[in-house]
């Protein structure tokens, strides 16, 4: 089948190519064509299925009508939800997104924003690693359209859209505690990435709160870089040494799938023997018996925010900085019961 052409729009409609090239591009209003006509082109050029040639629409505008997205790992839960919502939001807007997962590994980062920046983005949404704070300054310098996601650096003067990870942290420890555990592990990553250096912050301030003395034996760190079967045996060789534990959270969903393996090979009941929660829910903590409690992100609100800041920066040239901080909601479940219910099941 030959592709649709602009004359050929105009041919069926009436209307010079002039006209259908304007509305097709978003500028009838603008240009005063009347809604009639508008309706009519679109719903031609929807029927004879119009594609634009967007190598020559970018020669024209100077864009590319893309935007880049590097995010930890497509796989996990969370940035995988959150990759579909930027990807669906970007679409409204007339944008495709390309992803690349930087698998938080500090050589492969720089690497794929290299990459996409080659490609001519109009605009980039980065989970940054700390490696790549020279790129994020440079992209600013340059006013490079960007949002940063999920992380931020403290001394870069970026848009960003993040969770108050400290609350949710602080938040998850106050219900333990309040719930009458006493001995809470923080089981984290080994890094200096701010959300997770938020998280342990907030767990600190809880415990004190709660007249809970801070002890780094219940605190145990695991590297990005490890293999999913060696934090699982890490994690067995913390709880043993620890048998007073009574209770866990996790800083990552990953880390909380692994975590319940750990428990599973150790013979410990999630609710019976100890309480967990977990950042970020996934479907696994939601129909697992029993239900794992979590910090619920609001992956929705965080993609659209990102997309909106991002698509002002480029459209309008907004390049004000907006930092958008996002309250998390702590979901309650069944792994987290009293004490008093849990040593009674026994």
């Amino acid at each position: 089948m030959k592709k649709a052409s602009l004359k050929d729009i105009a041919k069926k409609t009436g209307v010079s190519v002039t006209t259908v090239s304007i509305v097709l591009n978003g500028n009838g209003k603008e240009r005063k064509i009347s809604d009639s006509v508008i309706a009519k082109v679109e719903r031609v050029a929807e029927k004879l299925y119009y594609r634009p040639n967007q190598f020559a629409k970018s020669l024209r505008t100077g864009k590319t009508f893309t935007l880049g997205l590097i995010v930890d790992d497509i796989s996990n839960f969370f940035f995988a939800h959150l990759s579909k919502i930027v990807e669906e939001e970007a679409d409204k807007f007339g944008y495709t997104v390309m992803f690349c997962s930087s698998e938080n590994d500090e050589g492969k980062a720089r690497n794929v924003l290299k990459i996409l920046l080659d490609k001519q983005m109009d605009g980039y949404l980065i989970a940054p690693t700390l490696s790549m704070l020279p790129d994020v300054l440079q992209l600013i310098a340059e006013k490079r359209p960007l949002v940063l996601i999920d992380r931020f650096f403290q001394n870069a003067t970026a848009s960003y859209v993040t969770l108050d990870n400290y609350k949710g942290a602080y938040d998850s420890v106050d219900y333990f505690a309040n719930q009458g555990y006493r001995n809470i592990a923080l089981i984290t990553n080994e890094t200096e990435q701010i959300q997770m250096k938020e998280r342990f912050e907030g767990y600190k301030d809880a415990l004190k709160k709660n007249k809970l003395s801070f002890l780094p034996a219940l605190v145990k760190k695991v590297s990005f870089k490890s293999e999913d079967e060696k934090i699982v045996i890490q994690i067995e060789k913390f709880l043993k040494a620890r048998p007073d534990i009574d209770a866990i959270l996790f800083t990552s969903n990953n880390l909380g799938v692994l975590g319940l393996e750990s428990l599973r090979n150790l013979g410990k009941k999630v609710a019976r023997d100890i309480g967990v929660i977990c950042f970020d829910d996934n479907d696994l903590f939601r129909l697992a018996s029993p239900g794992i409690s979590v910090i619920s992100q609001p992956i929705k609100q965080i993609g659209k925010n990102a997309i909106r800041i991002l698509i002002d920066q480029i459209e309008n040239k907004d390049m004000g900085q907006k930092h958008i901080v996002l309250s998390p909601n702590l979901v309650i479940r069944d792994s987290t019961p009293a004490k008093a219910v849990a040593v009674s099941a026994l």
